[in-house]
């Protein structure tokens, strides 16, 4: 069920064994600030959208929890500056969604053994549990927008009656991308555009469009080596940034092509920077790491 728009998923089912983290809970134990400084606390209804767990609360926090309402589990630790990054996000979300999910976040210096049983090998990771049991996962940062399919198709799995899109010409085109028909996503998108030529979703959308045709075919690792064996061939560096922003390692795509801007010149220089441009799109305007490639950017070229 994974939305395809987030590669960096990983999970099998049955590949997670909980039967460890069943046991009766003890009292909760006093819930720590996630990376983000503080949680955003209750929904406006009274419920909870955004909760600290540890080992001792994982069962009814969680797994109970999920028996009712989807959950995400967080996976973060203080340390890690991606987590600083997507924990923020998708606080914003929970809280956004009022209710419909609860993001469960999980310190993994402080609860290793939870960590251990979903095989978290590397943080950020994010885990969707519906009925007990984990049904999808991903690592890395992604963009929001994706973040947001994610999360749409995880309600679904749920049972959890999704609103329709305000714009169901968006939702067709989204639709046409999830099902990999590039070319009736590019027409719809371009439609939308034609009709509302500020509309950021169908601009992320068409960029995505272009950014799958663009890796089609391609062998990551060997895209990744061969861009690092020649970091001034433009055609390899692009490539490897496109492959990495689909691997949810957008920040590093973007400190790729802001260097390559400072290295290039001329017509080579240009087409890396429109480029890179067409990577902030894929994220949207509101993503921290774009604001941030976009300074770097400026400072580049000026």
């Amino acid at each position: 069920m994974s939305d395809p728009r987030i590669t960096s998923s990983i999970f099998t089912r049955g590949a997670v064994d909980l039967s460890a983290l069943r046991t009766p809970a003890p009292t909760p134990a006093p819930t720590q600030p996630g990376p983000s400084g503080g949680l955003p606390g209750a929904t406006a209804g009274g419920g909870v959208s955004v909760i600290d767990v540890s080992e001792a609360t994982f069962q009814s926090e969680v797994l109970e929890r999920s028996l009712t309402t989807p959950v995400i589990v967080d996976f973060w630790a203080e340390w890690c500056e991606p987590c600083k990054q997507l924990s923020p996000v998708l606080e914003r979300l929970a809280t956004e969604g009022g209710g419909a999910w609860v993001l469960a976040k999980v310190d993994v210096d402080a609860n290793p053994r939870i960590a251990q049983m979903f095989r978290v090998q590397g943080i950020p990771m994010v885990y969707a549990v519906v009925g007990g049991q984990p049904i999808d996962a991903f690592s890395g940062v992604v963009p929001e927008a994706q973040l947001r399919q994610w999360i749409q198709a995880v309600l679904k799995a749920g049972g959890v009656t999704v609103a329709e899109p305000e714009d169901p010409r968006l939702d067709e085109a989204d639709d046409a991308l999830m099902s990999g028909d590039l070319d009736a996503a590019e027409q719809a998108y371009k439609k939308i555009l034609a009709e509302s030529p500020a509309d950021a979703a169908a601009e992320a959308g068409l960029a995505q469009v272009g950014l799958a045709r663009r890796v089609a075919g391609a062998d990551p690792g060997a895209a990744i080596a061969a861009a690092q064996a020649n970091p001034d061939d433009v055609e390899a560096q692009l490539l490897a940034a496109d492959i990495e922003v689909l691997s949810g390692q957008a920040e590093a795509a973007y400190a790729r092509l802001v260097g390559l801007v400072r290295r290039t010149a001329g017509d080579d220089r240009e087409k890396v920077r429109r480029h890179l441009v067409g990577l902030f799109a894929v994220a949207g305007p509101e993503d921290p790491a774009v604001a941030s490639a976009r300074r770097a950017l400026a400072s580049a070229l000026f």
